[in-house]
């Protein structure tokens, strides 16, 4: 009977066409409920980075796109098709984004309404406000939604008029050519804050910067920090290795010891780097370094100490120099480890505080460094990211705090004259030439066969 049914065309045809129905029908049904997608580009061109989906993640509504773009464009052509294409990739993660073109030669009415100035400029809208883009790519389309993220309008102040660092300044010894700037990016508002002029902090102050003053504060001015402090201001102090300058008392007041010297760890000379560097590499669990693996560099950073109190809880953000020290004196040459008078590490040069006043939580973070953040240092390894992280912290924005976006890898192919020329003879040449003798041999062979 198998055999039978076995020799049967008939019988075989039908189970074949019910077998290739049912494999077609699984297969269907899998496509359109489970989704696999790999990316094998070499610049992953066609995925989104992590910190971007991150973003993505963060927005509970929908985001809508305006698009004012004409059918054509005399220089970049099918302007309608690269921006769809691009904002596809945020869709995969984000459905809930609209895309909605707008052609402003057929519907200008709408362009002057939303003051588009130029051909292709996107509108993006999220909970209440929007942003005008005029250049896409992910970084530009990501900060843009991460400042949309935002849950109200944040102002980060520094305080001015004593030779500090300036959040906006471009000086080497300044802050605002890279951590400023990318503050601005995330959405903060900056302006500086003179106290002598000032009756009080302003009460919209998210977050208040004090760098290292190079003059002293009067006491009227110090005396307007505290009350600050005491109101429950959110503060970041970015303290150098140098006299307080009258900030003795806000020291006194956060109950932190500031003792004298600058840290060695011997892990930045490994690294070529001054022997006065200090390197952080891990960072004790917190909100501010949440999945933050980046390496950060302080320069001629100073060791932090504090007294426990029932008032503040504190945290330790950065530890350096496990193998290094605390030297007293500024070494010269090839620093030494002296047992009289230096403190062993490891050495804590960043800390976060926090407690309960007036109803709110109040954060403080005090770092043992300046330079870091300055436009001199900040683009080493992660230390913009982590300035940025601190402030988003501060600012009770946590949900924002994300990864660096990556700059794409290079995909740019530069030959020399000779390597060109290798190329040419390989496939102008010599593999033409094999071809036509593997095909002379084959027609060779079977004229004799």
């Amino acid at each position: 009977m198998a055999h039978k049914f076995s020799s049967h065309p008939t019988l075989r045809n039908v189970l074949f066409v019910l077998l290739l129905i049912g494999a077609a029908s699984a297969l269907g049904y899998l496509a359109t409920h489970y989704s696999i997608q790999r990316d094998v580009t070499y610049n992953a061109s066609n995925s989104l980075e992590p910190s971007s989906v991150e973003v993505l993640g963060q927005l509970s509504g929908p985001v809508t796109v305006t698009v004012y773009a004409t059918e054509q464009d005399a220089r970049l052509g099918d302007i309608r098709k690269i921006i769809r294409d691009f904002l596809s990739l945020y869709q995969r993660y984000k459905p809930d984004m609209q895309l909605v073109f707008i052609n402003p030669e057929k519907e200008p009415e709408k362009a002057r309404a939303a003051q588009i100035r130029f051909n292709g400029e996107m509108v993006i809208e999220y909970a209440g406000r929007s942003e005008h883009l005029t250049r896409i790519n992910e970084p530009i389309l990501t900060s843009t939604l991460l400042r949309l993220a935002h849950t109200r309008d944040q102002t980060v102040m520094y305080l001015d008029g004593h030779g500090e660092r300036k959040l906006d300044g471009i000086a080497n010894f300044d802050l605002g050519t890279l951590f400023g700037a990318k503050l601005k990016q995330s959405g903060f508002h900056l302006g500086s804050l003179n106290l002598a002029l000032a009756q009080e902090v302003p009460s919209n102050v998210s977050v208040l910067v004090i760098t290292q003053p190079q003059l002293d504060l009067m006491p009227g001015e110090v005396d307007k920090l505290l009350r600050y402090i005491d109101h429950g201001g959110n503060l970041l102090w970015l303290v150098d290795a140098e006299p307080l300058h009258g900030l003795e008392r806000l020291a006194e007041k956060l109950d932190l010891l500031l003792p004298p010297g600058i840290v060695i760890d011997p892990a930045a000379a490994e690294m070529n780097a001054p022997a006065t560097w200090s390197l952080g590499a891990t960072y004790p669990p917190h909100a501010s370094t949440h999945d933050f693996n980046l390496t950060t560099a302080f320069p001629s950073a100073r060791p932090l100490l504090w007294n426990e109190n029932t008032d503040w809880q504190h945290q330790v953000l950065v530890e350096v120099a496990a193998r290094g020290w605390v030297s007293r004196n500024a070494p010269k040459g090839k620093p030494v480890f002296d047992k009289q008078h230096d403190t062993p590490g490891p050495v804590v040069i960043a800390m976060a505080l926090q407690r309960n006043i007036n109803s709110r939580e109040q954060r403080i973070v005090v770092v043992g460094n300046g330079a870091f953040l300055s436009n001199s240092f900040a683009g080493n390894g992660g230390n913009v990211q982590l300035g940025v992280n601190m402030v988003n912290w501060l600012a009770g924005e946590e949900h924002l705090i994300t990864q660096q976006l990556h700059t794409a890898k290079d995909s740019k192919l530069e030959l020399s004259a000779t390597q060109l020329r290798g190329i040419s003879i390989i496939f102008l040449l010599l593999l033409p030439l094999l071809l036509v003798g593997v095909g002379g041999r084959m027609w060779w062979k079977r004229r004799r066969a």
